[in-house]
């Protein structure tokens, strides 16, 4: 079977990626991670006009109804781009958690939504500018207000202790949800690594020791060769599984991203040196958030017990 991405899937791609290239999601970042939502609720609009925040949304909520692998495509840009907010929550998870107007509001870039799912999602992410926050726990949705602000190895993820409220009743589809969840997790590791694997090139090409260019010795370019390799073999694992969303698939495509992901920070570290730890560089941001998404949305113990099972 050959599998390939549609015309209208690489469009969308390539207009993501144009309108980020163009907005300072490192700053928003960090006024995200310092609690000014401003900036990165700027450019949460700005996608909400492209189409992003209505992608999983059926139609008959003014959606699209687009399907996982839509999801994966748009995910995978925001990774690369680094994008503050509770956009896994918000576009992949909560449209089959519910099936009401709320949804509306979801797709018009208005709500924006924090989930907490027990026991793999236990803090809820975002929750002080979310509008919408659902526990999910046993099939079954409660209201919850945040509680403490938790400390995150990603300031710009800000993590709450969900204090639970009302009984909501059964959700739409958990077991489904959750699978986007780990899906857009899995893209967005994947597009972070992309990015992380392009500047590392590109700093090895114009940094210089000893009168040549780092690039030009051959340790470098098997460093950066592994990344490219564990990265391309990671892809199509992302893919199938949206496709199949089988829970095994989608638990050997977060593994797989995320081995990548993390092959890729390191070596963007081991290149850069120490200029990557400073706050000031996107390589932190980029470390930062490589750990904090390969422990999101099931550790990767629980995803290769999966995967075995």
């Amino acid at each position: 079977m050959r599998f390939a991405l549609s015309g209208e899937q690489e469009q969308f791609s390539r207009s993501l990626h144009d309108l980020l290239s163009g907005v300072d999601t490192d700053s928003a970042n960090r006024s995200w991670a310092a609690g000014d939502h401003g900036p990165g609720l700027k450019i949460w609009r700005r996608l909400a006009e492209l189409g992003v925040t209505a992608l999983a949304v059926p139609e008959k909520y003014d959606g699209f109804g687009a399907t996982p692998v839509d999801l994966a495509v748009g995910f995978e840009r925001l990774g690369y781009h680094c994008v503050p907010g509770p956009w896994t929550d918000t576009v992949a998870v909560l449209p089959s958690l519910l099936d009401d107007e709320l949804l509306t509001s979801v797709a018009s870039g208005e709500t924006l939504a924090s989930v907490a799912f027990a026991p793999h999602v236990p803090y809820a992410l975002d929750s002080d500018v979310a509008d919408a926050r659902l526990a999910v726990e046993k099939g079954r949705l409660r209201a919850f207000t945040p509680g403490a602000l938790l400390s995150s190895v990603d300031g710009s993820r800000r993590l709450f202790q969900p204090v639970a409220g009302d009984d909501l009743g059964t959700a739409l589809d958990a077991e489904h949800a959750f699978e986007l969840g780990c899906l857009a997790t899995a893209a967005q590791l994947l597009g972070t690594g992309r990015w992380l694997l392009d500047t590392s090139v590109a700093y090895a090409a114009q940094r210089k020791q000893y009168g040549r260019e780092i690039g030009g010795y051959q340790a470098v370019k098997h460093l950066l060769a592994d990344v490219a390799t564990g990265l391309a073999l990671a892809e199509p694992l992302l893919f199938g599984a949206a496709v199949t969303l089988d829970r095994r698939d989608v638990s050997a495509a977060k593994v797989a991203c995320g081995d990548a992901a993390h092959l890729a920070a390191r070596t963007g570290l081991q290149v850069h040196g120490a200029i990557g730890y400073t706050a000031e560089h996107a390589l932190g941001l980029r470390l930062t958030r490589v750990r904090a998404l390969v422990g999101a949305w099931g550790t990767p113990r629980f995803h290769r017990e999966r995967v075995l099972s």
